[in-house]
């Protein structure tokens, strides 16, 4: 079961960077300060980094707030991090440095594309070994790496890449051999002021039922893992493959239907379109949308509205 989970969580991880990479990852983008997540960071960096590097944090005070994903600018940050650290073996300085400027043309020593506008700047650089020119022009590549193998995925910098391209920011580099290397990720600012945390929600056990729910899942792993937990939980589930299959076994039904729960991307009838026919018949029967999908998938079928149950 350890090995089993290990697995999965490899797995999930590789996705996430895959997604970030195409930017195809859903976020949850909010007004943040950088400042502030750099210093929540603070403890985990320097553990990253040991102790034969000096870590030097510069900070501009007052800050534009960034609209963004916290999760991705962490990710960013402890991936930049990290190759720091790598390029500097024998120890060295790092440096991190926040400040905020406004882009009217194109800087002359940048070698990506900056679009006029308001940023919030992110500078990490260390005293290390530097990157070679013509390896700086593949950095970015998913699975290009000059690490040894079982030390690198080849992932983190286009993770990053991938992360900054979907927060419709840039990212640059600028490295000298044996001297150095500087990343500059460029963060659209915004205005708003920060939102205030949420208290987390207080949970408590699983309460069950004796409603009669329809699950359609046409992945089997999923449909037999989910009627096992539904039927502990008391509920009464008619389970279908497909969308087809559904609206058969609901036309055999004499009692209604109180929730129907259902796939969206499915061969045939599509859970939205199923989710709609049955609606039709009974206009109060309450429906949750499932699936695995990236957003944009999703939407090509039909749920996107705020008003839908989804999970």
């Amino acid at each position: 079961l350890e090995e089993t989970r290990q697995a999965a969580e490899s797995a999930a991880t590789l996705t996430k960077q895959l997604l970030a990479f195409s930017r195809r990852q859903i976020i949850e983008p909010k007004i943040l300060n950088l400042n502030q997540l750099v210093r929540n960071m603070h403890a985990m960096l320097l553990r990253l980094i040991g102790e034969r590097i000096q870590f030097m944090f510069i900070p501009t005070e007052p800050l534009w707030n960034i609209k963004a994903d916290s999760s991705q600018i962490e990710q960013i940050l402890i991936n930049l991090v990290v190759n720091a650290r790598d390029a500097m073996p024998d120890g060295g300085r790092l440096t991190l440095h926040t400040r905020q400027m406004t882009v009217n043309h194109q800087p002359p020593d940048a070698k990506t594309s900056i679009p006029p506008g308001n940023y919030v700047l992110l500078e990490v650089s260390d005293t290390g070994s530097g990157i070679d020119p013509e390896i700086q022009q593949r950095m970015y590549e998913p699975f290009f790496t000059t690490k040894p193998q079982g030390k690198g995925t080849g992932l983190g910098l286009a993770t990053i890449y991938g992360a900054v391209k979907q927060h419709n920011g840039a990212i640059d580099v600028q490295s000298e051999l044996n001297k150095g290397t500087t990343f500059s990720v460029y963060l659209p600012a915004s205005q708003e002021p920060v939102e205030e945390t949420k208290q987390s929600p207080q949970f408590s056990d699983l309460i069950g039922g004796n409603e009669s729910l329809m699950f359609v899942e046409d992945d089997p792993i999923v449909r037999n893992l989910t009627m096992r937990i539904l039927n502990k939980l008391g509920y009464q589930v008619t389970y279908a493959s497909s969308g087809e299959e559904a609206l058969q076994l609901i036309a055999e039904i004499k009692e209604p239907i109180d929730l129907l729960i259902t796939d969206v991307v499915m061969p045939g009838i599509n859970g939205r379109e199923l989710a709609d026919r049955l609606l039709t018949q009974n206009p109060s029967l309450k429906v949750l949308f499932t699936s695995g999908y990236t957003e944009d998938m999703i939407v090509r079928h039909g749920v996107r509205e705020k008003e839908l149950n989804f999970i």
